[in-house]
């Protein structure tokens, strides 16, 4: 499909701050502690992105977790004899991808910060002109 692209509007309802949500893992409230400003500084984060960013939350929680069990018990179990890989080695691994995602949605990552930011509300008589 040719022509131009629609002009992008600020949503207007970001939130300044958002508290932790009770259920969290502490893994997972320190993350929340960590980004939350991050995302309120640059006006980007609503309502709709609370979902997002609490399982965002979780999923890098359990990537420190998953850590901490793989540096108490290996990265290889020893069941009667046989080398198995530890189940965490999965479980960190799931959650990683869903973080990286997730982190990228937010604008968290690198990549996700280099796209077009949109700064101010654009008017459709100033895209005619």
């Amino acid at each position: 499909m040719k022509g131009r692209k629609p002009p992008l509007h600020i949503a207007g309802d970001e939130l300044e701050g958002a508290t932790v949500p009770d259920w969290f893992s502490e893994d997972a409230a320190r993350e929340w502690v960590r980004v939350v400003p991050v995302l309120s500084e640059r006006k980007i984060l609503t309502e709709a992105d609370m979902g997002c960013l609490e399982a965002y939350c979780v999923a890098t929680g359990t990537v420190r977790e998953m850590e901490r069990m793989l540096q108490m018990d290996g990265h290889v179990l020893n069941e009667k004899g046989a080398l198995k890989k530890h189940p965490a080695v999965a479980i960190q691994a799931d959650a990683m991808n869903r973080a990286r995602m997730l982190a990228s949605e937010l604008g968290l990552t690198p990549v996700s910060r280099s796209r077009p930011k949109v700064s101010e509300q654009l008017d459709m008589d100033e895209l005619l002109e």
